[in-house]
């Protein structure tokens, strides 16, 4: 009996075949996002040293909801507020492995809308 593949296994597959190419320096960082049903979380990562320069979340920001598209808007335009403080422009932007679309697209326009180059 052949083992079907989860959608969280494709999107894992997708998401390694997007990081052989997406790296984040400290001068640019990259953009990485993580969906959940429930909330969203977005973290900005210097790949070099390995650190975690800068975080939100919909947990963080103590959204009622964060699994729609107005909950990613906020967290994008929160993490670009935080990038702005760090004196950090231009970022990599790593979906993840999932679609540009819905709440990954609203936090990502927001983001940009809010200072972030990308």
């Amino acid at each position: 009996m052949i083992k079907k593949e989860s959608s969280n296994d494709l999107r894992l597959r997708r998401h390694t075949r997007i990081r052989k190419t997406i790296s984040g320096t400290n001068e640019v960082p990259r953009l990485n996002v993580f969906r959940s049903n429930k909330e969203i979380y977005v973290q900005v990562i210097d790949d070099v040293t390995g650190k975690t320069l800068a975080s939100s979340s919909s947990i963080a920001l103590k959204l009622k909801n964060g699994g729609n598209s107005e909950g990613a808007k906020l967290v994008g335009k929160d993490i670009a507020e935080k990038c702005k403080k760090l004196k950090i422009t231009k970022v990599v932007f790593d979906r993840g492995g999932y679609l540009y679309h819905g709440r990954v697209e609203a936090l990502a326009n927001a983001a940009r809308e809010n200072g972030l180059e990308f």
